[in-house]
């Protein structure tokens, strides 16, 4: 049984894998390279897909590093215990990885180079994901039910706080040069456009071919029989709070629209009218779906 989350800025941190001062550290700190890149995502938004493209684009579409390493050792959650105590000797160029809103992201980042690639998922299914995401690691308790979880999501009371908050501070950011901004349903609608693009603001040339080789190893049917990249090499690691079950990994579905096979309509109209008013001034286009 995981010990009690704890907030910290008035955000919820499970204890496993995280600690306050280390947080506070990090925010103050942490010394950002000039050749970083840094995947940021709210949590189950696809961020480990992206890991798994970014990997791929730096090998050139060899699939090595995603069958060799599991993807918290490829790209370091910044916040984490894990990428406090190695990303500092990681070698360059890193890539490294990050949930945290940006009031508490360190803002050193801004006085380099490094490069920013935020995804975005329609919140709908990230709540979603997220309620099944609970039954199987236990962060902040096991949700009772879809309501219930529906609930905590909405109020912010949930690992990372309020999507409504994350999405707001980092669209701030979104004419930065060194931010690119993604959706999860533009790299579904069109995998290898939006690598095309990744690999432009990366700086990186890959060939057609390696291209190809890129899309193969991080498609959702070869990531969910990886064990690198499914989720159940953690068992190995005891990082996190495991319930195992059998034959079940944290690779779900890996499509957009689930959420309307799981929400009531009056679920679907309260969650509307929330959305409408918690997004208001910000460009639609940040919403694709």
């Amino acid at each position: 049984m995981s010990k009690k989350p704890f907030l910290h800025e008035g955000i919820l941190f499970p204890y496993e894998g995280y600690d306050p001062e280390m947080l506070r550290f990090t925010q103050e700190e942490f010394v950002f390279k000039d050749d970083d890149v840094m995947i940021m995502t709210y949590p189950k938004s696809g961020t480990n897909w992206l890991i798994s493209i970014l990997s791929l684009i730096r090998s050139k579409g060899d699939p090595t590093c995603v069958q060799s390493l599991p993807f918290w050792e490829r790209a370091p959650w910044l916040e984490t215990k894990f990428g406090f105590e190695n990303l500092p000797t990681m070698k360059s160029p890193r890539l490294m990885t990050s949930h945290l809103p940006l009031r508490i992201f360190p803002k050193s980042i801004f006085n380099t180079k490094a490069k920013v690639i935020y995804l975005i998922r329609n919140p709908r299914d990230v709540l979603v994901s997220g309620y099944f995401f609970g039954h199987v690691v236990n962060l902040l308790g096991r949700p009772e039910s879809l309501p219930e979880y529906f609930e905590w999501f909405l109020e912010g009371n949930v690992v990372y706080g309020s999507w409504f908050d994350h999405i707001r501070g980092w669209s701030s950011k979104r004419d930065w040069e060194n931010l690119l901004w993604l959706s999860y349903e533009e790299l579904l609608q069109d995998t290898r456009g939006t690598v095309e693009k990744i690999c432009h603001f990366m700086g990186e040339k890959l060939t057609p071919e390696e291209i190809g080789s890129v899309m193969k190893y991080s498609s959702f049917q070869f990531m969910k029989g990886n064990k690198m990249s499914n989720f159940t090499a953690l068992q190995d690691y005891n990082l996190i709070d495991w319930e195992h079950r059998a034959g079940m990994t944290l690779l779900r579905k890996g499509i957009a629209g689930d959420w309307k096979n799981h929400f009531t309509v009056a679920q679907a109209e309260a969650f509307d009218k929330i959305f409408k008013e918690r997004t208001a001034g910000l460009p639609p286009e940040l919403f694709p779906w």
